[in-house]
């Protein structure tokens, strides 16, 4: 294994690492949408798609006196957020697993609901863990039109390993009329916002592609062998500098729009 497939062999391994390299990028839209759950007497909250922490961290500081839980379906961001909030109970468990035994008054999930499928029957039935007049608060990458995501789609199809990446499909996102049209019978508020967000990233280009190996890239790379995640970084290099120029200081903006919802339960 050559050095270069080493340190890619590295960063698939350590998830949680990579991800933090922009936590405070990534953690900006999770204190917006924590802001704007309405203020009440919350006894139990959870944060589905934990990650390594940084998530449940925002909304332990806006319910300091609740008890707080965290899943996520990685061992490796368990273990970060384990480090980083020992008082905090956390368990490796994949949300379309989870049972829990109580409902909770705020149930938090932020850039996690994207990976899993079928959101007009998953969205309610999360909603329906949540106590009446508790709050289900979502936000979701709503970027697969960007051109990191095409250019992901495009690499992937058009390469040597098209058929061993075949099988890897992005859930497809609803419009916000669908979402609202799918939570508003159970709720009794619902308040919704699309944010753009431009990152500053330093590093050029590079840094971008640093970005989505944290994220969108990772079940692409996971399914391929080390020479074949060498060339598709290469080629996704390469388009990633054609679409994200940096600029005369050296900085790469990231444009990345989000949606947003608070749900309020009858």
């Amino acid at each position: 294994m050559s050095k270069k497939e080493q340190v890619v062999a590295a960063d698939l391994k350590n998830y949680s690492g990579q991800y933090r390299q922009f936590e405070n990028e990534r953690t900006r839209p999770v204190r917006d949408l924590v802001a704007a759950i309405p203020a009440g007497d919350v006894k139990q909250a959870i944060d589905l798609g934990c990650g390594p922490g940084n998530s449940t961290e925002v909304l332990l500081a806006r319910y300091p006196q609740a008890t707080i839980g965290g899943v996520d379906a990685s061992a490796d961001m368990i273990a970060s957020a384990r480090t980083r909030l020992p008082q905090v109970q956390f368990d490796v468990v994949d949300i379309a697993a989870w049972a829990p035994d109580a409902q909770y008054d705020v149930i938090l999930a932020n850039a996690s609901l994207q990976w899993l499928p079928d959101h007009e029957t998953l969205f309610p039935d999360l909603l329906g863990k949540v106590t009446p007049g508790g709050h289900f608060a979502v936000q979701i990458p709503d970027n697969l039109d960007e051109p990191a995501h095409k250019l992901t789609r495009e690499i992937a199809a058009n390469g040597p390993w098209a058929a061993k990446l075949a099988g890897i499909k992005r859930t497809p996102r609803l419009s916000a009329n669908r979402y609202y049209e799918v939570l508003a019978p159970h709720c009794r508020h619902i308040d919704m916002w699309r944010t753009t967000y431009f990152h500053v990233l330093q590093g050029g280009s590079d840094a971008v592609v640093e970005w989505f190996k944290g994220s969108a890239l990772r079940p692409f790379l996971a399914a391929l062998s080390g020479d074949e995640q060498e060339d598709f970084l290469t080629q996704y290099r390469e388009g990633i500098a054609r679409h994200y120029p940096a600029l005369e200081d050296g900085t790469v903006l990231l444009p990345f729009p989000r949606l947003f919802m608070v749900a309020t339960r009858r």
